[in-house]
């Protein structure tokens, strides 16, 4: 079976869930045997010497920089992956993700299904409520934190796997015109036609909302679907809370404040949002 797809992961000091996310990929994906990019970055955790001991067993293409190099970020990270991938479509996903089963081929089948558009497809996703607010959002399914663990060490993967059958059973189909920042599928020559994300705002935020707004102004349709469901931890990468005593990592806080005046001086006006969450132009 030819594969269509590279599933492509940037990493920093996650570990613990980025060994969750490469075993679920290639347990549960449809293209098992697609290559598979992991960028890590300033790894000081172990990272680096698990992806080194793996490589062979789920024949990874490692990219692995010191903790001396500029920090490129997440976006960063997407940009180096891409560069190296070689298949029609790309496929990014969090570190601290676990993928359901056949989650790969339920997104690609929405580029058949709008076969002239240039598209960024996203899946469902499913998260414990670790930040105190129920409130679930289109395309984002919060749920307590006693149904499926919220931590890399609690997390039932067999009641989620079953759970996540009957989702897809219980609601086929269903179509949101939203993208999720960091994990999507798009053509390679799409995202080589848009440029990547934008420098400037590495390590983290507001990288995927101009990459969005970019798309946007070129036309690019975006569509969340139903039929493909991951568990997301938490950006457990970025804001780190275990480490943290539950709050937002420093590093998240510091580039989040700085991102914000970095947005006004290229675009001039803040970002406009629409009914489902999505950015879809300027205020």
């Amino acid at each position: 079976m030819s594969n269509p797809l590279t599933f492509c992961i940037s990493t920093y000091n996650n570990l613990n869930y980025l060994k969750l996310a490469v075993e679920s990929v290639r347990k549960n994906s449809y293209f098992k045997g697609a290559p598979f990019i992991i960028h890590a970055e300033n790894c000081t955790d172990g990272t680096n010497e698990w992806l080194e001991e793996v490589k062979e067993k789920y024949n990874l293409t490692l990219i692995i920089e010191p903790n001396n190099i500029a920090v490129r970020g997440i976006g960063g990270g997407m940009n180096i992956c891409a560069e190296n991938v070689k298949t029609e479509y790309i496929m990014f996903l969090h570190s601290d993700f676990y993928v359901s089963k056949d989650w790969d081929i339920e997104c690609l089948k929405i580029f058949e299904k709008y076969p002239n558009e240039k598209l960024w497809v996203s899946s469902h996703r499913v998260e414990p409520n670790i930040f105190n607010n129920p409130s679930s959002r289109p395309g984002t399914l919060i749920v307590p934190v006693n149904i499926f663990g919220a931590y890399y060490n609690d997390f039932d993967f067999h009641s989620f796997k079953e759970w996540a059958e009957d989702f897809k059973t219980l609601n086929p189909d269903i179509e949101i015109p939203k993208g999720e920042g960091v994990s999507g599928l798009i053509r390679k020559k799409d995202w080589d036609f848009i440029g990547g994300n934008d420098p400037i705002f590495a390590p983290a935020s507001y990288e995927d909302m101009d990459l969005f707004l970019r798309m946007l102004n070129e036309g690019y349709k975006f569509i969340l679907t139903s039929n493909s469901l991951v568990w997301h931890f938490g950006a457990r990468g970025s804001h780190r809370l275990e480490e943290n005593n539950g709050q937002t990592s420093q590093r998240q806080k510091e580039s989040e404040q700085k991102n914000i005046q970095k947005w006004l001086d290229k675009w001039g006006k803040a970002p406009k949002f629409d009914s489902y969450g999505m950015i879809n132009g300027l205020k």
